[in-house]
């Protein structure tokens, strides 16, 4: 069976390692980003899934978000599933997440790898 290829796209360099480690560990290869302008021109790679945080920092620069993020990869990429990361635990916000057809969204918090482990599981083991 062929190994799936992740993308993780978070400006924090802990998030990113944390959840690399773990699913590099799970056989998964994992292509890690700091920013959402940095994985779309990657796309041709073909990813299984991205895992996009929501509110990207960039000293100097107005990042993208990763909505935006989302509605590119979704206007180049339509077939690769999504899971969005955020610390964003407002209703509105998450409805507003799944209304645009996000396939997941995980809350960062300290279940935040486990979490992640089985939505990605669900999602790609179907």
């Amino acid at each position: 069976m062929e190994e799936k290829l992740i993308f993780v796209v978070d400006d924090d360099p802990l998030i990113t390692t944390l959840v690399a480690t773990r699913f590099e560990s799970a056989g998964y290869r994992v292509r890690a980003f700091a920013y959402g302008e940095e994985c779309i021109p990657a796309l041709d790679e073909k990813p299984d899934l991205i895992i996009l945080d929501y509110y990207f920092l960039k000293e100097g620069d107005e990042p993208m978000d990763g909505m935006a993020v989302y509605e590119e990869i979704t206007r180049l990429a339509p077939e690769v599933p999504v899971i969005m990361l955020s610390a964003q635990e407002k209703g509105a916000v998450v409805l507003e997440f799944a209304r645009r057809g996000i396939a997941d969204y995980v809350i960062k918090d300290t279940d935040l790898i486990d979490n992640l482990q089985a939505a990605v599981r669900d999602i790609l083991e179907r």
